[in-house]
């Protein structure tokens, strides 16, 4: 008898159809694309200059530079759609306009600052010019007599008052937008974000009135305080505000399980864990205030003299003293001017570079 026979049956799988659409790589450059860029720009060049400056009645240098920027990006758009996909080439074109539109920002920003430094350098080869005042300095002195010291000084006295008001109030005015709420949030939301757009000379005349007409208070630097803080008060508010929407929300549901009340869980839990951010908010907001020029001007009054006591009388500070003295006709004058408004660009640019490094090292810890 024969052994029965076991047949084997071999089922194929179906073949595995991707249907799912690769994704177009848009961040990778290569020599080609560089080339391309470059090429496009020497090609507009050649064009625009052959069309405009020869054949064509026009002239000047911004209508050149306007030209051939829009020629480049017909150039550059055709040569990318020849190697790339639409989509790729509307993302080559959009860089293109973004980085020039960024490129023209920096080189604004770094002609104006150039140019500051480059007149005050003269001021700033003295040494007395940053341990003397302009008692004792006239228009016809040379730079070696007189400084800005006292305008200085003043400003560390105004900022420091203004930080002292602004402080409490913002963080306050924070809390309340975030953790406590109401019916009123939305009104003072409305309110804190309108007055970030608030003119400073609308400042300055508000304090005016109300502290100098009206309370009879003489021009000092407690009412340039005061003005400065209602610039920084907005800008401080809104600053927390964004802050303390980025703390977790379990940990304020972890200490409200605990039996901590919301007063506790805010002083103990949620304003420590921001504080890093919050000390950011206070330094963009003295960046703000410090070179405010319209209320401290009508406020603070004009003096030569050193003082340290702002409610005494006048007191200037480096917006109102480079204000004064770019009026005068006289070179001196204004190479002081200039010499003022450099050191009150580095006091700016030290408050932002220690507002970006206590930013990343509060990302850091929090990592």
């Amino acid at each position: 008898m024969a052994a029965p026979t076991l047949e084997r049956t071999v089922v194929e799988a179906p073949a595995v159809v991707d249907d799912e659409p690769r994704k177009r790589d848009l961040s990778t450059t290569t020599l080609d694309d560089v080339l391309a860029a470059l090429g496009s720009i020497l090609g507009a060049l050649g064009l625009v200059w052959v069309l405009y400056a020869n054949l064509l009645p026009t002239s000047g240098t911004l209508g050149f530079v306007v030209a051939w920027f829009v020629v480049f990006l017909m150039l550059y758009a055709g040569v990318t759609a020849m190697r790339h996909p639409r989509t790729v080439m509307a993302d080559r074109v959009a860089a293109a306009i973004i980085h020039a539109f960024a490129g023209l920002v920096g080189v604004a920003l770094l002609f104006v600052i150039g140019y500051t430094a480059y007149r005050g350098a003269d001021a700033l080869g003295y040494g007395n010019f940053f341990t003397s005042d302009l008692s004792a300095a006239g228009p016809l002195d040379p730079l070696t007599v007189g400084g800005v010291l006292h305008a200085l000084v003043g400003t560390l006295v105004e900022i420091t008052i203004a930080v002292a008001i602004t402080l409490p109030l913002g963080v306050g005015c924070a809390v309340f937008l975030n953790e406590v709420g109401g019916r009123f949030a939305r009104p003072v939301r409305t309110v804190v974000e309108a007055m970030t757009a608030l003119p400073s000379i609308v400042a300055g005349l508000f304090v005016f009135t109300t502290v100098l007409l009206m309370a009879g208070l003489p021009r000092s630097g407690l009412a340039a305080s005061l003005a400065i803080s209602v610039m920084m008060l907005p800008i401080i508010a809104r600053s927390a505000e964004v802050v303390l929407r980025v703390v977790p929300g379990g940990l304020r549901e972890a200490s409200l399980a605990l039996g901590a009340s919301q007063w506790q869980t805010v002083w103990r839990v949620v304003l420590p864990t921001a504080r890093p951010s919050l000390a950011t908010a206070l330094i963009l907001g003295i960046a703000r205030g410090i070179g405010e020029t319209s209320p401290v001007l009508l406020t603070a009054g004009y003096t030569t003299y050193l003082t340290f006591d702002p409610t005494s009388g006048p007191m200037v500070s480096l917006p109102l003293m480079t204000y004064q003295l770019s009026r005068s006709s006289e070179a001196v004058d204004q190479s002081r001017a200039f010499g003022a408004a450099t050191v009150l660009l580095l006091v700016v640019l030290l408050l932002f570079v220690i507002a970006r490094v206590v930013a990343q090292r509060s990302k850091t810890g929090r990592r």
